[in-house]
């Protein structure tokens, strides 16, 4: 079985820390995002993954060079050299996801985050016998999206409605397919969207289902729903591998700490919080709600709160960040931190975007400034 992730864009939204890095390199609990569908496919016996990159492919594929030995799976890129939406991808690997198996295979948003309930997905769509399976979640607010209207009995899709004015459903598309091959007979090589494009027309022929997904979603793609997503994740490791999260007295809530991360004297980590490989958090340290990503060091009593420390940063002693990624004694609210940052003691930020090699001296106050330091 194969399995396609459209990892494709810039990661816009969360610069700084595409900026050197393709976005799903970037690590959420302590691995890079990518890994963790990756992860997800082999379990359920995907044996090759296609990428679909226009991006900084080649840092894509020497990262990701050693983990097809390692997991036993097969990688491969499909390079873009133009951006081909949601849908042309499919079209431009044709090659390596159609064989004479007459298999489905998987598509996954590489934003997405998730238990992945692959397996029951390939029952589900077995079950119906249509040709496209899509996994739909619910949301509080529908009209902010793209409604997906459906037959709750059977899951066939009637319609897609996008941001409707008056309720019509609370299910949207949650961006994992799984594709019969002649979906791919309906699209062309060029820019496509497989959600305006090509589901309506699957679903028109009634050939298009929806399956509801259990547990949690979340697309990260965005600082405040990464660390949104960040607390959903910890809660259902709780639940399904507590043994994987720290323990200890100076720990509040769900907490990862990769084991070679150091923790001083007299912390208090959590909740929701993942320190990465490499780090030292120095004694005194607060931390709450927040993704500290390898090579960081957090001097004492540094406060650090929803936000996200990129990697090999350093925040100095004193410093609060909140809402941000930021270094030493640094407030930050609403802001990311760039990899190789260093905030001075004492300083508070408030509302700053802080790019790769930067060093922040004074403080920020007001969260509408919005200070941007640049290469």
């Amino acid at each position: 079985m194969k399995a396609l992730i459209l990892v494709g864009g810039f990661g816009t939204r969360l610069r700084p820390l595409t900026l050197k890095h393709p976005k799903p390199l970037v690590e959420f609990a302590n691995k890079p995002m990518i890994l963790h569908q990756i992860e997800a496919l082999k379990a359920i016996g995907v044996t090759e993954v296609v990428l679909a990159i226009n991006y900084k492919p080649e840092e894509m594929m020497n990262f990701l060079k050693d983990f097809d030995t390692k997991l036993d799976i097969k990688i491969t890129c499909s390079q873009e050299t133009e951006p081909l939406g949601t849908a042309g991808p499919l079209a431009l690997a044709r090659d390596k996801l159609i064989d004479d198996s007459g298999e489905p295979f998987f598509v996954l948003n590489s934003d997405v985050i998730c238990e992945y309930p692959l397996k029951l997905m390939i029952e589900f769509h077995k079950a119906h016998g249509g040709e496209a399976s899509i996994m739909v979640t619910k949301v509080d607010e529908p009209s902010k999206y793209g409604v997906v209207v459906m037959e709750e009995s059977t899951g066939k899709v009637e319609r897609f409605v996008e941001k409707p004015k008056a309720f019509v459903g609370n299910k949207i598309n949650a961006g994992i397919y799984l594709l019969n091959p002649s979906v791919v007979d309906r699209i062309e090589l060029r820019p496509t969207s497989i959600e305006k494009d090509v589901f309506p027309k699957i679903a028109a022929e009634k050939k298009l289902y929806a399956m509801a997904l259990p547990g949690f979603w979340m697309d990260i793609g965005q600082p405040r729903d990464y660390i949104t997503g960040l607390r959903l994740y910890l809660d259902s490791l709780r639940k399904k591998s507590p043994s994987k999260l720290a323990t200890g007295p100076h720990i509040v809530g769900n907490v990862l700490v990769d084991e070679t991360a150091e923790i001083g004297e007299g912390c208090l980590i959590g909740p929701d919080v993942a320190i990465g490989p490499g780090c030292v958090v120095e004694s005194g340290v607060r931390l709450s709600r927040c993704s500290v990503m390898s090579g960081v060091t957090i001097k004492e009593h540094a406060c650090i709160s929803s936000s996200i420390i990129g990697w090999s940063s350093t925040v100095g002693q004193g410093a609060c960040v909140e809402k941000t990624v930021l270094g030493e004694a640094v407030h930050v609210k609403k802001t990311s931190l760039g990899e190789v940052v260093y905030v001075c003691d004492d300083v508070y930020s408030n509302g700053g975007v802080v790019l790769p090699g930067r060093e922040i001296e004074s403080s920020n106050l007001k969260p509408e400034s919005n200070v941007r330091v640049w290469d």
